[in-house]
């Protein structure tokens, strides 16, 4: 090796999982860890990871244009956010009343609030004005130590701000250090002016919708929310077998309410993930697993709606071996936070995952949910350069040091894009 542009050193340890693909069940558990630890980058890419000492060694007489020593700070993959809905208008904080007082989100929906008050905001906000709002909110998430997240449209409900929302998710992955993997999600809830006509939304989908998005390539992935009292399984596999027809990728909202079959759909559609998962059966993790669906769990939710009731995960671990992936679910109703720490956190506390487990299902596991996992979600040579630092004397601290930034640093295709808990210029 001639030379390379960036060397970490310093490295307290270094955690993460390994491989291409995402890990099952008990594989979670499984990290490897590194002491003293030296990662060498060169044009965006991994080149050596290990030891100081073996990669000092493999890198005797080579150029090394810049070295960072990190501090004695921990080193992690650069976390993944696999379900986001980033881009909308306004907020909902007006809402937070009836919650507090036990309206049920679908009675809040049934009212003209929740999604459908953010489908209004979000079809009067110009494109510069939506771009604007989400860019904020990638600057907090990679303070955060994410490097890359999914993004979702569903808050136009109508082929013109369905398209505006997907152009912004396109013009921040170009514009932003974070990576951007766009979803079409115009089957987010039936808009008003369809209100008792689905059928009716559901042909404009398939009719109008998919084939302009899919015209422009705007999206890689198909979502919907199949869910009592907004799309019903059958309504929800014809709009995504229709996604498949266009090249989409499959994603559902599954069971967050009413066990309603989603989980079992996500199965026959080939989808590469089920998302919430909260009510789901044994029947339903079992089709999950047998079509090696990736399980997408979204604790923010649940605690920020006040539910006794979480996702099962280590049931989807123990028992049915599932590669759970961990996310915000940041979007303006149910979840208003691009906190993955939190999410670290809820995972430990209500999930009763271990330390190791949640950092595989923020990295690898994340990454497989968005087809990503041959490229990034593991520091090992060959895998982009994307690598997060934190002010953390070890793994476990995350999770226990609650309410509080951990991330130092982070590097993205190999730049320093976060160094001091601050943006940097390259940034």
């Amino acid at each position: 090796m001639e030379q390379i542009d960036l060397l970490l050193t310093g490295i307290g340890c270094l955690y993460t999982p390994e491989g291409n693909g995402p890990r099952y069940g008990e594989e979670m558990g499984r990290i490897q860890e590194i002491a003293n630890a030296a990662v060498a980058i060169d044009k965006g890419k991994i080149v050596l990871v290990g030891h100081k000492d073996e990669v000092m060694a493999a890198l005797a007489g080579a150029a090394i244009r810049e070295t960072i020593d990190v501090g004695g700070r921990i080193v992690t993959p650069g976390l993944v956010d696999p379900h986001t809905h980033l881009v909308h208008g306004g907020s909902r904080e007006h809402e937070l009343a009836m919650k507090r007082s036990g309206v049920p989100y679908l009675d809040i929906l049934a009212k003209g609030g929740g999604i459908l008050s953010t489908v209004k905001s979000t079809r009067q906000w110009s494109e510069q004005e939506l771009y604007d709002k989400a860019y904020r909110s990638l600057n907090e998430m990679l303070l955060q130590g994410v490097t890359t997240i999914e993004a979702k449209s569903g808050y136009g409900l109508n082929l013109e701000t369905e398209l505006k929302q997907l152009r912004v998710s396109r013009r921040l992955h170009d514009t932003h250090p974070v990576d951007i993997a766009s979803t079409f999600m115009g089957a987010h809830a039936v808009p008003e002016e369809y209100k008792g006509r689905t059928e009716e939304f559901v042909a404009v989908i398939i009719e109008e919708m998919l084939p302009a998005i899919a015209a422009e390539g705007l999206a890689e992935f198909c979502d919907i929310f199949c869910e009592e009292g907004v799309f019903d399984v059958e309504q929800s596999r014809v709009i995504l077998m229709e996604g498949r027809h266009h090249g989409l990728i499959p994603k559902i909202h599954a069971d967050e309410i009413v066990a309603l079959g989603g989980s079992e759909l996500a199965q026959e559609v080939g989808a590469i993930s089920a998302e919430h998962l909260v009510m789901t059966t044994d029947q339903g993790l079992a089709s999950l697993a047998a079509g090696k669906v990736v399980p997408v769990l979204l604790p923010g939710t649940t605690f920020n709606l006040g539910l006794s009731q979480h996702a099962r995960a280590r049931d989807m671990i123990d028992k049915f071996r599932l590669p759970v992936a961990l996310s915000t679910d940041y979007n303006p109703g149910s979840c208003p936070t691009e906190s993955i720490q939190l999410i670290i956190m809820l995972a430990s506390l209500n999930l009763k995952m271990q330390p190791e487990e949640i950092l595989t299902a923020c990295t690898l596991n994340a990454a497989a949910a968005i087809g990503r996992a041959a490229d990034i979600g593991s520091i090992e040579v060959g895998k982009r350069a994307d690598l997060t630092i934190f002010d953390a004397p070890n793994l476990a601290y995350l999770p226990y040091h609650f309410g509080i930034n951990h991330t130092f640093g982070v590097i993205k295709n190999g730049m320093q894009v976060v160094w001091n808990r601050a943006l940097t210029a390259q940034a």
